[in-house]
């Protein structure tokens, strides 16, 4: 009987210390999720919404598919994309993936 009350007179104080120890590396590997992984993501996130909000008309882009072009019309949704002589292509907004350098398109 002796041995019971020992262990349970042990275990009480010291599980408390040892819970907070389990929990630590788990808080730890959500901490470096968090700047490795979590917060470049949203901070990209957030530069596309505010590029995809400034288009204008003249700006030369690149769609996610790879197409580039020379924005000719902005609307709410959409964007016509001047992408030869005579060629005029619509597409999302959201699509745009990068705005380049004025020039891009005659120096290709």
């Amino acid at each position: 009987m002796n041995f019971f009350i020992s262990d349970a007179m042990a275990a009480s104080p010291e599980t408390q210390g040892d819970a907070l120890m389990g929990f630590l590396p788990l808080i730890v590997i959500f901490v470096v999720f968090y700047f490795l992984l979590i917060r470049p993501q949203s901070k990209k996130a957030k530069e596309h919404r505010q590029m995809v909000a400034a288009l204008a008309k003249g700006d030369e882009v690149v769609t996610n598919g790879g197409m580039l072009g020379k924005i000719s019309k902005v609307d709410e949704s959409f964007v016509e994309l001047d992408v030869a002589e005579g060629v005029t292509v619509k597409i999302q907004r959201q699509a745009v993936a990068n705005l380049m350098p004025k020039g891009t398109i005659k120096g290709g």
